[in-house]
C-alpha cells in the first residue's frame, strides 16, 4: 500500500476527536476517545502496521468526495464498470446522540445506487498507536476487536468474519442496487445495529450541521459571496476542533505530518495553543458562532486565573491538562517515511512572550462582542499586563517556538505593547474599577520606542526578527498594523510589507515564516496562515487588487473538500504538516473578512484588530461585570 497525498482526505467528528477518511473509502487515522487519545487508526503514520478501516469496491474505481452542503457529514462516492455507490461517514455530536450515555461513535452507511457491485471491508484497529494488537472475535451482528485495556465493537448488517490470525476482518459483499447497509462502530461500548434508528440518527446530525452553520442573505453576509462557501468550511473545521466540554481548540487533529518530507519538524499539534486566541475569537464572532466565542474567552480567562503569570505555559491540553512530555513512537515508520512520530510537545515547557498579547486580545475581543469579566477576573488579567511591565524586555521562544537560544523577536515584543494597550484601553472604558494604569502607559511608550528603535532595520527597510538582526525577515511582523501598534498606511509598514514580498514570497505567492535558522535541521516550508496575513495587510492597506489576487491564489490550495494543511511544499505544491490545521483556517476566515470590509463588499467590521474607532469599547462598554444581588 502507499501513502495518500493530503487532498485525499476528509475529516469528520464529534466534538471529541476527528477521524480523516481518504477518498478510497478507508478511515487512516483515527484516535479515541478524544482527539489527544492514543490512536486507534494510524494508517496515516505507518501504512503496513497503524491500521485502519476500509470500505471499497473490489477491483478498479473512480471516487470523489464532497460534504454534505454546510455540514461536516462526509459523502465518498464509488463508479466502477458494475455499479455505483456512496459511503456516507459521520460521527454523532452529543446533541443528538441516540443515548445520554452513547460512547464515541463512527458511522458507515453504505449506498448501492447501481448494481451490482462487491464491496470489500477490511477491519484492522490498532490500539496505542500501534502498540497494542487486539484479538478479534465475532458477535451476534459483527465484531469485537479487544485490547489490553480497551475494546472497539464493530456491528453491520454485512457479513464480518475475524481472518484466520484473529488481528483484523477481510470481507467482501455484493450489493445489489437500491439496497443499503451499516457499520456502526462503538468505542468500549457496542451500539446496537439498529438501521431504521441510524438513518433517524443521520437525519439529526445533518440538520445539526446545518442549524450551527453561518448562513445568511447578501444584505447581511458579512463575507463576500466569492469566498463564502470556503469560509463557510473554515467555520466548520474550527467546529470540528472545538473540544466540546471545554470550549479549547486544538490546533490540528493528527501529530507528526512532516513540513518536509524526509525531514524532522514533525510536530503533534492536538492541543490548544494560546496563540490562536485572539483571531479565533473575532472570526467566530463575526460569524455569529458566539456560544463558541464565549467558551473560548472563558477558557482565556481560566489559563489566567490557574497560572502565574510568570509561567503561563503557550499551550495546554484540551481538558486543561499540562502532561504533554514529548516522546518519539520509534515503532512506526511516519508519513511516507518522515520520522521521528512524536506524541506529546515540549512547546509546553517554553517561555513565549507573545501569549501575554494574544491572551489579552482575546478577552478584549471578547468584551467588544459583549462579554463583561468579572472582578476577580479583572484582578487577575491586571496581573499578567503587570508581569508585562516587568518582564516584555526577556528573550523568548516567540510564535514560532524555535528551538535554539532564546532571543529577543520583534514580534514578541509587538504583542506585549498589544497586552498594555488593550489593557489600557479597558482601563478607561472601565473607570469604576482600579487599575496600574499609568504605569502600563510608561510601558507600552517604552515598548513602542524599542520596537520602533531596535525592531526596524533601514538597510532592509522592514520590522525584522529580533533585535540587533540588520537582514534576517519574520512575517509575523506583518500583524503590526492588524494589532495597532502603527497605521497601515505607515511607510515602516508598507516596506514591511514589500519586504516581505520581495524576500519570503514564493513566486507563486506562498509565504515563509523566516529567515535563519531556528535549531532544526532540514528546511521548513511557506506556512499558510502568513499568506493570509499578507493579504490581510495588504487589504488593510488598501491595496485591495493586491490582496484578492493573492487571497485567490492561496485558495486554490485548498483541497477539494476546502480544507487546509499547516504548509504548502513549495516545490509541488502538495499539503504538508498536520491537516486540518486551525490556525489556516482562522487566517483564511479573518482575510476574507477584512478583504470584505475593505472592497465594501459586505457589512463586515474587522478593521484592525481592537483599534479606536472600530471596536465599540467606550464609556457605553461592560467592562466588568456588576454583580446581583444572587452573587
Amino acid at each position: 500500500m502507499q501513502y495518500k497525498s493530503l487532498k485525499e482526505y476528509g475529516a469528520i467528528g464529534d466534538g471529541n476527536t476527528v477521524a480523516l477518511v481518504g477518498r478510497d473509502g478507508s478511515i487512516d487515522w483515527c484516535p479515541l476517545p478524544h482527539v489527544e487519545s492514543p490512536s486507534v487508526f494510524a494508517a496515516l503514520l505507518d501504512v503496513d502496521r497503524g491500521g485502519r478501516f476500509t470500505v471499497q469496491p473490489t477491483g478498479t474505481y473512480e471516487s470523489a468526495q464532497r460534504y454534505r452542503d454546510r455540514t461536516n457529514v462526509l459523502e465518498t462516492t464509488f463508479q466502477t464498470g458494475s455499479g455505483a455507490a456512496t459511503v456516507t461517514d459521520f460521527m454523532p455530536v452529543a446533541e443528538v446522540a441516540e443515548s445520554g450515555d452513547q460512547p464515541p461513535a463512527v458511522y458507515r452507511k453504505v449506498d448501492c445506487e447501481d448494481g451490482p457491485l462487491e464491496f470489500d471491508v477490511e477491519f484492522e484497529p490498532r490500539f496505542d498507536y500501534a502498540r497494542d494488537i487486539p484479538e478479534i472475535e465475532p458477535t451476534t451482528d459483527g465484531v469485537v476487536a479487544a485490547g489490553s485495556d480497551e475494546q472497539a465493537i464493530l456491528a453491520s448488517d454485512l457479513p464480518l468474519t475475524p481472518t484466520a490470525d484473529g488481528h483484523g476482518v477481510n470481507a467482501t459483499a455484493t450489493l445489489e442496487g437500491g439496497e443499503t447497509r451499516w457499520l456502526v462502530l462503538g468505542y468500549d461500548e457496542a451500539i446496537p445495529l439498529k438501521p431504521s434508528q441510524h438513518q433517524e440518527t443521520l437525519a439529526a446530525v445533518t440538520d445539526y450541521w446545518r442549524k450551527w452553520t453561518h448562513d445568511c442573505d447578501e444584505t447581511e453576509c458579512p463575507v463576500d459571496d466569492r469566498w463564502h462557501d470556503l469560509a463557510v468550511r473554515s467555520s466548520l473545521v474550527l467546529k470540528l476542533l472545538t473540544h466540546q466540554e471545554t470550549g479549547a481548540v486544538c490546533a490540528a487533529p493528527t501529530t507528526s505530518l512532516p513540513e518536509d518530507l524526509g525531514g524532522v519538524r514533525n510536530w503533534d499539534y492536538r492541543y490548544n495553543w494560546i496563540r490562536d486566541a485572539a483571531f479565533t475569537v473575532r472570526a467566530l464572532s463575526e460569524l455569529g458562532h458566539l456560544e463558541e466565542a464565549r467558551s473560548y474567552f472563558e477558557l482565556c480567562l481560566d489559563h489566567c486565573r490557574h497560572h502565574d503569570p510568570a509561567a503561563l505555559p503557550p499551550v495546554y491540553g484540551l481538558h486543561g491538562g499540562g502532561d504533554l512530555e514529548e516522546q518519539v513512537l520509534d515503532h512506526l515508520e511516519g508519513y511516507c517515511g518522515s520520522a521521528p512520530v512524536r506524541i506529546g510537545n515540549s512547546a509546553r515547557e517554553q517561555h513565549q512572550l507573545d501569549v501575554y498579547g494574544e491572551l489579552v486580545l482575546a478577552i478584549y475581543e471578547s468584551i467588544r462582542y459583549g462579554e463583561p469579566v468579572t472582578a476577580d477576573d479583572w484582578t487577575v488579567m491586571c496581573d499578567l499586563i503587570d508581569y508585562v511591565c516587568d518582564g516584555w524586555d526577556e528573550p523568548d521562544a516567540s510564535i514560532w517556538e524555535t528551538r535554539d537560544d532564546p532571543r529577543q523577536y520583534v514580534y514578541s515584543k509587538v504583542m506585549c505593547w498589544a497586552a498594555l494597550d488593550r489593557g489600557i484601553k479597558l482601563a478607561n472604558a472601565a473607570d469604576a474599577v482600579s487599575s496600574p494604569s499609568e504605569r502600563w502607559q510608561t510601558c507600552r511608550e517604552d515598548v513602542r520606542e524599542a520596537i520602533l528603535e531596535r525592531g526596524w532595520s533601514e538597510s532592509a527597510n522592514s520590522f525584522v526578527r529580533s533585535f540587533g538582526d540588520d537582514d534576517a525577515l519574520d512575517a509575523a511582523n506583518l500583524l503590526v498594523p492588524v494589532v495597532g501598534l502603527l497605521p497601515p498606511n505607515d511607510d515602516r509598514v508598507q516596506g514591511t510589507i514589500d519586504a516581505t514580498i520581495d524576500r519570503l514570497t514564493t513566486d507563486d505567492g506562498l509565504v515563509y515564516r523566516y529567515h535563519g535558522d531556528d535549531g532544526l535541521p532540514g528546511k521548513a516550508s511557506p506556512f499558510t496562515v502568513c499568506s493570509f496575513w499578507l493579504v490581510t495587510a495588504l487589504a488593510l492597506s488598501g491595496r485591495i487588487d493586491e490582496a484578492i489576487d493573492r487571497f485567490e491564489s492561496v485558495l486554490k490550495r485548498t483541497n477539494p473538500l476546502g480544507l487546509l494543511a499547516e504548509v504548502v511544499d513549495p516545490e509541488t505544491g502538495e499539503q504538508r504538516g498536520n491537516f486540518p490545521q486551525a490556525y489556516s483556517h482562522v487566517g483564511l476566515l479573518n482575510s476574507a473578512l477584512y478583504l470584505s470590509d475593505a472592497d465594501g463588499s459586505s457589512d463586515a467590521s474587522p478593521a484592525p484588530l481592537g483599534t479606536d474607532g472600530a471596536d465599540g469599547i467606550d464609556s457605553s462598554t461592560e467592562i466588568v461585570r456588576q454583580p446581583n444581588n444572587n452573587e
